[in-house]
């Protein structure tokens, strides 16, 4: 299994991330995509710095949309040189976020397009966070032409309608723990409705852990959980649903390519 989305650089995981680790592995999580992109560059700095260390570990580079207000050049010079490292498979989280407007709206729009530039630079996808803004997040991936190297709507919280638009766009679908919860209906019938060659799975840890664990620190190791239930939506085996989510990450993120030590 792959975990496509975890912050595992976060305070959250500082006092126990090798035992974290250990238990992602025995679950059977056999690779981690650390998303550097939090507050400011300290977090992208760190998640290439946990993907040098760890051989299952691989990083994204960004900022936040929440807090791209923030950024100076000398962020985004930084952001470019660390989006060349060799372990570096992605470009975010990036995005929009309206339900909490953190950043003004047009500020997070005009980042949201020079990060897929960068991703376009760099040839990696881009790893989108959209929250209440899904009409303006197909505009600009259409519009900045993200579709050559694609790219994933981490933790979808749309319906059909909007898994349509982005699946059009040649976007990868990532389903986190919210699948389980009893409120998702929606979520569940994109979930059944994207094509099996377009669908991941995450975690997004330390937050959203799925059910059994929800309100407790979510970590790598309960994305089975998450699969277990995109699975039985989709009629598969957790076997299959296991083979094709991990192809679709290794195709998406080129995992084949980028040195494992």
């Amino acid at each position: 299994m792959i975990d496509t989305h975890c912050h595992l650089d976060v305070g959250d995981f500082e006092a126990d991330r090798a035992e974290v680790l250990a238990r992602a592995r025995a679950a059977g999580i056999t690779t981690m995509v650390c998303i550097g992109s939090g507050r400011d560059v300290g977090a992208a700095r760190e998640a290439v710095r946990l993907a040098g260390v760890e051989p299952d570990v691989y990083a994204s580079v960004g900022v936040h949309p929440h807090d791209v207000a923030g950024m100076s050049e000398s962020d985004w010079d930084e952001l470019g040189q660390l989006a060349r490292a060799p372990r570096v498979v992605g470009i975010g989280e990036t995005g929009l976020d309206y339900y909490y407007d953190h950043s003004p709206r047009e500020t997070q729009r005009a980042a949201y397009r020079r990060f897929i530039a960068l991703a376009r630079e760099v040839d990696r996808p881009v790893i989108s966070h959209i929250r209440d803004a899904h009409t303006d997040a197909a505009e600009i991936l259409s519009s900045s032409d993200a579709a050559p190297r694609g790219g994933v709507i981490h933790c979808f919280t749309g319906g059909v309608e909007d898994a349509r638009r982005y699946l059009d766009l040649g976007q990868y679908l990532s389903f986190s723990g919210i699948l389980t919860f009893k409120n998702a209906g929606p979520i569940r019938e994109a979930a059944a409705f994207a094509p099996a060659d377009r669908i991941l799975v995450e975690t997004d840890a330390p937050f959203l852990a799925p059910i059994p664990y929800r309100g407790k620190r979510n970590e790598p190791a309960y994305v089975v959980k998450t699969l277990e239930a995109l699975a039985g939506l989709r009629g598969m085996s957790l076997e299959e649903a296991d083979r094709v989510t991990t192809d679709n990450a290794r195709r998406l993120f080129r995992l084949e390519l980028r040195p494992r030590d």
